[in-house]
């Protein structure tokens, strides 16, 4: 089974991106795929703390290196996500941006 690495937004709205992020993992899952998603980290780190949100930061990207694909989801890069993804061009890791399109033909409309 393919491993994809679900890349993005977490700061910010972290409830809203944390729910966004249970969908991205829903989807990747209906896909055929193993998803690593270290936005679940949020739920034990403080992602305000700069310490604790670099622990976070570091142990994603320690994930990469097992990954066959990193998927990018939302509208916004944010700098963490850059870092991702930065890190995957230069392994040659495969990066492949998700549109809503594409998963709304998956798992239908956004659900509450």
């Amino acid at each position: 089974m393919k491993k994809v690495y679900i890349c993005a937004p977490l700061g910010g709205d972290i409830q809203g991106n944390l729910e966004k992020a249970k969908r991205y993992t829903e989807y990747a899952l209906k896909c055929g795929t193993a998803p690593v998603v270290p936005h679940f980290y949020a739920l034990c780190l403080n992602d305000d703390i700069p310490s604790e949100r670099e622990i976070g930061l570091s142990a994603g990207m320690s994930l990469l290196w097992f990954c066959d694909e990193l998927w990018i989801f939302g509208d916004t890069i944010t700098e963490g996500m850059r870092r991702e993804i930065d890190f995957c061009r230069n392994l040659n890791i495969k990066t492949r941006a998700v549109k809503d399109s594409e998963i709304k033909k998956v798992l239908g409309g956004i659900r509450t």
